[in-house]
C-alpha cells in the first residue's frame, strides 16, 4: 500500500493548476500533483515544482493511493465532459466522506446536478469559484466555494490558507448548498464583464470626445485610482495605457474585437430565467457581440452617418463629471448583480451571506476594489437589504453622481459615441426610482391582442379581460404573465 502523505490531490497542470499548487505548498500543505498526460507532472516535478514537498502521480489510482482520508481532489480542467470523465474515473477509487473539488468555470447548473449525485455515491462534491487568474492562484485568489456543505470543515484550512486576504480577514468562506458556489462565480464574472465595458466606454470617451493622448489618459485612471474608483482594473488600464514598446503605444496596434468565455452570457440568461433587470452586464455582452461584427462595422462606417454638429466639452470639468458617471455606473451594476444573487437564492433556498461575498470579492479577484468594503458594510447594517441603491451610503452617492451620469451620456450620444454599459445604467437607475412606470399600457395592449387580462389598481390580484373593439370575445388567454 502506497503511504497516505498527501492533504490535497489537484488535477489540471496548466497555469492556473500550478500556480494553486505552488500556493498550496507554501503554506505547508503536502499536494500530489496529476495531469492526464503525464509527461506534464515529470516536467511540473523536475521544473517549478523541484525542491518543494509536491509529489506527484502517474495515474489516478496511484494518486487516491497517496492521499489522506477523507481525500480531498480539486479539479483545475475545462469545464463541461472533461469534468463527468474525471468524477466517473475517480468515484470507483474513492470511499464514502471523501470530496471532489471542481474549481473550473463550471455552469453552477452542472454543479446542482453532480452535488446531488455523487451525495447519493456518498462522495462529497465541492464546485468552487477561483478568481485572480494565474497571479491570485499563486499569491491568494478568491475563492467561492459550494455544494455539499458536509465537506466543508475539511477543506476549510486549505482554502483560507491559501485565499488572498483583506484586513486580515480571508476572502474565501462557505457560499451555500449545490451551485451556489459557481453561481456566485458567474455573477462576479459577469459583474466584471460590466467593470471592464464601463471603463473601455471611458476611454472611447476620453480618446474620442476629449482626445486625450493615452499618457493623460494614462495620468487620469492614476489619479482615480487613488479617489473612489480604486480597483484593479482601473490599476491594470493605467498601466495598459501607459505600455510602449518599441514600436511606441502597444494599445494602439491591438485589434479592437473582445472574445468571451461565456459566464457573462450565462449570467445574462440567468437574470432573464430569474426575471431581474441585469441590463448592464447583459448590454457588456452584446458589446462584445457586436466588436466581432469587425468587417461589418469597418463597411458601415463609409455608409452610414453620426452627429451633423459637434459640441465643446471643458476638458477638466467633463472628465470630473465622467469619474463620478464610471462610479455611479458601477454601484448599478453591483446592485443589479446583488438583485440576481437574491433572486437565485430565493428560488434554490440557498442562504447566502451577502456581505462575506462582497469580503470575498474585496480581494485577490478580478473585480477586487475598496468600494467593496461599503457593500459588505451595506449587508452587515442590514443582511435582509432589497437593493444596494436603498442602502445610506449607496443613495447618498448615487444622488451626488447621478447628474454627472446624464451630462456624460448625453455628451456621448451628440459625440456619436457608443455607451451602451453607461446608458443602460442612467436608464436602469430612472426606472428604478420611477413611481409609475408606463407598463399600465403595455398591459392593456396586451389584452386587447391576446387577452391576456390585466389588473386594476386598488385590485391587485384580480385579473380582468375587455373587449376593447366591441366585436373581440369576453374569454381571456389561461395565462396572464405569457
Amino acid at each position: 500500500m502506497t503511504e497516505q502523505v498527501a492533504d490535497i490531490a489537484l488535477i489540471g497542470l496548466a497555469v492556473m493548476g500550478q500556480n494553486l499548487i505552488l500556493n498550496m505548498n507554501d503554506h505547508g500543505f503536502v499536494v500530489c500533483a496529476y495531469n492526464r498526460t503525464t509527461e506534464k507532472v515529470k516536467s511540473f516535478l523536475e521544473n517549478e515544482a523541484k525542491g518543494t514537498k509536491i509529489i506527484g502521480a502517474f495515474s489516478l489510482k496511484e494518486m487516491v493511493n497517496k492521499l489522506k482520508l477523507p481525500r480531498r481532489i480539486m479539479l483545475l480542467v475545462k469545464a463541461g465532459p472533461a469534468v463527468d470523465a474525471f468524477i466517473e474515473q475517480l468515484v470507483p477509487l474513492l470511499s464514502t466522506g471523501d470530496i471532489i473539488i471542481d474549481g473550473g468555470n463550471s455552469e453552477y447548473k452542472d454543479t446542482q446536478i453532480r452535488t446531488e449525485k455523487l451525495e447519493k455515491q456518498g462522495i462529497l462534491f465541492v464546485g468552487s469559484g477561483v478568481s485572480g487568474g494565474e497571479d491570485g492562484a499563486r499569491y491568494g485568489p478568491s475563492l467561492m466555494p459550494g455544494g455539499n456543505p458536509k465537506a466543508w470543515p475539511h477543506i476549510k484550512p486549505i482554502f483560507q490558507a491559501i485565499c488572498a486576504k483583506a484586513n486580515g480577514e480571508p476572502c474565501c468562506d462557505w457560499v451555500g448548498e449545490t451551485g451556489a458556489g459557481h453561481f456566485v462565480k458567474m455573477v462576479h464574472n459577469g459583474i466584471e464583464y460590466g467593470d471592464m465595458q464601463l471603463i473601455c466606454e471611458a476611454y472611447d470617451i476620453m480618446r474620442t470626445g476629449l482626445k486625450l493622448q493615452q499618457d493623460e489618459m494614462s495620468t487620469t485612471f492614476d489619479k482615480w485610482n487613488k479617489e473612489e474608483l480604486n480597483s484593479f482594473l482601473i490599476e491594470i488600464t493605467r498601466d495598459i495605457l501607459k505600455y510602449k514598446d518599441e514600436k511606441g503605444y502597444l494599445l494602439e496596434r491591438i485589434r479592437d474585437t473582445a472574445g468571451q468565455k461565456g459566464t457573462g452570457k450565462w449570467t445574462a440568461i440567468s437574470a432573464l430565467d430569474y426575471g431581474v433587470p441585469v441590463t448592464l452586464i447583459g448590454e457588456s455582452v452584446f458589446a462584445r457581440c457586436l466588436s466581432a461584427l469587425q468587417a461589418e462595422r469597418i463597411e458601415a462606417s463609409s455608409i452610414l452617418k453620426g452627429p451633423t454638429s459637434g459640441i465643446e466639452l471643458d476638458k477638466t470639468k467633463f472628465l470630473d463629471h465622467l469619474k463620478l458617471a464610471l462610479y455611479a455606473s458601477k454601484i448599478i451594476s453591483y446592485a443589479q448583480g446583488f438583485m440576481l444573487l437574491r433572486e437565485a437564492a430565493k428560488v434554490h433556498n440557498w442562504n447566502l451571506n451577502y456581505g462575506g461575498i462582497a469580503l470575498m470579492w474585496r480581494g485577490g479577484c478580478i473585480i477586487r476594489s475598496v468600494f467593496l468594503q461599503d457593500i459588505k458594510v451595506a449587508f452587515d447594517k442590514n443582511p435582509k437589504l432589497n437593493n444596494l441603491l436603498l442602502d445610506d451610503f449607496f443613495s447618498k452617492a448615487m444622488n451626488k453622481c447621478q447628474n454627472s451620469l446624464r451630462v456624460v451620456v448625453s455628451s456621448a450620444v451628440m459625440l456619436g459615441v457608443p455607451v451602451p454599459a453607461l446608458s443602460a445604467a442612467l436608464a436602469f437607475y430612472d426606472g428604478y426610482r420611477t413611481a409609475k412606470l408606463p407598463a399600465n399600457l403595455l398591459q392593456a395592449q396586451r389584452d386587447y391582442f391576446g387577452a391576456h387580462t390585466y389588473e386594476l389598481l386598488g385590485q391587485e390580484g384580480k385579473f380582468v379581460h375587455t373587449n376593447w373593439t366591441g366585436h373581440g370575445g369576453n374569454v381571456s388567454a389561461s395565462t396572464y404573465d405569457a
